[in-house]
């Protein structure tokens, strides 16, 4: 796995796997869709941007800048959960979601606006694409250093089960990108995991991300989902098992 094209429009007929989610922007810090390109036959868009939540990637009109350009046919992942933390008891980043895992709505403490709920967000942006023809993957969050106190320990966050609740109720596909990157993570152990973190326990080194993006293949491979014909990989040549 290597480098992903970074073609915004690729003149191609075949399907475009777009991926969306948090990332790391440092020069030795790398998202781990930059990697994803080497294990599929069609191009891939990275569009991560760095600090963003499902909330603020709506809000900037990112996600509708999506649903303007897509493709019948593309391939759209989406990932968040890293940013969407926090409290809107008194402040407002501008990040963090609403408490809740349906349409329970909140006021921003600072601006008087409406703050929706993760699934919210994420439903709506589905289903957008959804109409527009694209097929839709919703992939859980990644876990931090499992490794930090010295100790594996694995606890998926609460975003992790909004981000199937997302899929399911609009009926698209659910990557558990969360536990394959915690399993594999447990079976390398604390020394070489602790060196895929060298500045925090969140952003990964290249060889970290590497191993984040063989993660989500194998969990497509594993889920046999439609994304899973263009992935170049047999399933048994990715490390890691099935779930």
């Amino acid at each position: 796995m290597g480098r992903s094209k970074n073609e915004r429009h690729p003149q191609s007929t075949s399907p475009v796997t777009l991926l969306w989610r948090k990332a790391e922007v440092a020069q030795e810090l790398t998202g781990w869709g930059q990697y994803l390109g080497y294990s599929l036959n069609i191009p891939v868009v990275n569009d991560a941007v760095a600090g963003r939540s499902a909330r603020s990637y709506t809000e900037e009109g990112r996600f509708q800048t999506l649903v303007d350009t897509v493709k019948s046919g593309d391939f759209v992942v989406i990932e968040f959960g890293h940013n969407d933390g926090g409290s809107l008891s008194t402040t407002d980043n501008g990040r963090t979601d609403c408490p809740g895992d349906g349409e329970q709505t909140c006021t921003s403490p600072t601006t008087g606006e409406t703050v929706y709920t993760f699934v919210f967000y994420e439903v709506e942006a589905g289903k957008a694409l959804q109409a527009k023809g694209a097929n839709v993957i919703f992939s859980s969050q990644t876990p931090d250093n499992p490794w930090e106190s010295g100790t594996f320990e694995y606890t998926p966050s609460r975003f992790v089960g909004y981000a199937q609740k997302a899929a399911s109720t609009i009926g698209a596909a659910y990557v558990d990108h969360g536990q394959y990157v915690a399993n594999r993570f447990q079976s390398l152990g604390l020394s070489t995991v602790d060196s895929f973190y060298p500045n925090d326990h969140t952003h990964t080194s290249p060889q970290g991300a590497n191993i984040v993006s063989a993660a989500f293949v194998k969990g497509v491979l594993c889920a046999n989902d439609v994304l899973a014909a263009h992935v170049k990989n047999t399933t048994s040549s990715v490390p890691g098992s099935c779930i």
